[in-house]
């Protein structure tokens, strides 16, 4: 009986945080691995600041958002049209704005994926392995099949798996290099190498953290859960985990590629580069457990981004989100199409999601200036206005979108 007890607590506590494993799957994918091991494959942990402050503010943002969806029982993008001077523009922007930018990101989540499964073959069978553009078209296949035929709760059962996978893989990578804690400690205090392309790293690291994209997300997922005002204590929790996890995760990327790449003097320029080189340090074995965590970062983050243009114009318009609904499986299938892209491109994957997540950091401004103004409305809110901590950190989080959004445009420039 008491077993059963436990176990039944277990189930809650994770039931709880049901949305913040959902963003833990989009956010740390791909895009996060990439970024976060060329940090760490250039220079080392001197970069950790950058991402604990991103960190440190998603929790602030998805707080802000989650509680005003809480609040007023509508979605980001349905209250900034509704309740803002010039809503619309800006809502219209910021579908558009984000709508590419996860474009990008898809096409180089589906290169890395192929990449990698490639290699992954190749260490299994030997030779040259499978063809990547036969490995996209079976991924295509199978993702948008389970599309088809699933809902949010089946998403959110594979995403929690694939976390899990990718978690568990990392650790055991990161236990086999036993890299230096107070190397990691080091990289806490703020500094910037003079070096060309360090801006747009730093943006970068904003960007696939603190993406604009996680918090317009965020209200729509928390409304899938049906949470109301009541479960404003569960919103800050599940979204301290998923803050969390994420700082925890992405530091675990960062000191695996620096106890390599950055060891070793390289660069990261293609992921498969990095998996080989596990192969002299602990041997196919940790190749093909490292291989596992990529691919199974990557095909978490696939089922949010193929929903963000739907789930967007379902917000807009305040419009019942149905994943069967004709609209739902068209935009879906067209946004996975996109995931054939690096099969007709020059350009390596590693560079696209870069990009990309540098091009989260330009958009952030636009969604941290809106809910500071949606919290403080006392009309929307009513008494659960924000409270002086609340704006403080989200002042806070202002002025760093602008920063790091200016990293963007300058590293671009």
């Amino acid at each position: 009986m008491k077993d059963n007890a436990i176990f039944k607590k277990i189930i809650f506590a994770i039931s709880l945080i049901g949305p913040g494993l959902f963003l833990i799957g989009y956010n740390i994918g791909t895009g996060s691995i990439t970024t976060m091991a060329k940090v760490g494959a250039e220079y080392g942990m001197m970069l950790t600041w950058a991402l604990l402050l991103s960190c440190i503010f998603t929790y602030v943002l998805m707080v802000a958002y989650g509680k005003t969806t809480l609040v007023t029982g509508n979605t980001a993008l349905f209250n900034i049209k509704n309740k803002l001077k010039y809503g619309s523009v800006l809502a219209v922007y910021i579908i558009i704005a984000l709508v590419i930018g996860e474009i990008m990101a898809l096409m180089g989540i589906f290169g890395i994926i192929a990449d990698l499964i490639q290699e992954g073959s190749r260490l299994i069978l030997g030779g040259e392995g499978f063809s990547t553009f036969w490995i996209t078209l079976v991924l295509v296949l199978a993702l948008y099949s389970l599309f088809w035929f699933g809902n949010y709760l089946i998403f959110e059962k594979v995403l929690v798996f694939f976390v899990a996978l990718m978690v568990l893989s990392f650790i055991v990578v990161f236990i086999l290099l036993k890299p230096d804690f107070t190397t990691i400690v080091s990289g806490m205090a703020p500094s910037i190498p003079d070096e060309p392309g360090v801006l747009r790293l730093i943006a970068a690291i904003a960007g696939t953290t603190c993406s604009a994209a996680v918090f317009i997300i965020r209200s729509t997922v928390v409304a899938e859960k049906g949470w109301t005002i009541k479960d404003l204590k569960h919103e800050k929790k599940d979204s301290m985990v998923s803050a969390t996890m994420m700082f925890i995760l992405s530091v675990i990327i960062m000191a695996v590629a620096a106890g390599t790449l950055h060891v070793m003097g390289l660069k990261l320029e293609n992921t498969v580069e990095m998996i080989k080189l596990f192969e002299p340090i602990g041997g196919e074995f940790a190749a093909f457990i490292l291989i596992l965590g990529i691919v199974g970062a990557g095909i978490s983050t696939v089922f949010p981004i193929i929903l963000i243009a739907p789930w967007l114009i379902s917000d807009f318009t305040g419009k019942p989100r149905d994943i069967k609904s004709p609209m739902y499986r068209l935009l879906a299938f067209i946004g996975i199409l996109f995931g054939f892209g690096m099969q007709f491109m020059e350009a390596r994957p590693p560079l696209i999601m870069v990009f990309s997540q540098a091009f989260q950091a330009f958009i952030l401004p636009a969604v941290a200036i809106p809910v500071f103004l949606l919290i403080n409305n006392k009309d929307l809110m009513k008494t659960n206005v924000a409270g002086l901590k609340e704006n403080i950190g989200l002042v806070a989080v202002i002025l760093f979108s602008l920063l790091t959004a200016y990293f963007a445009v300058a590293e671009f420039i």
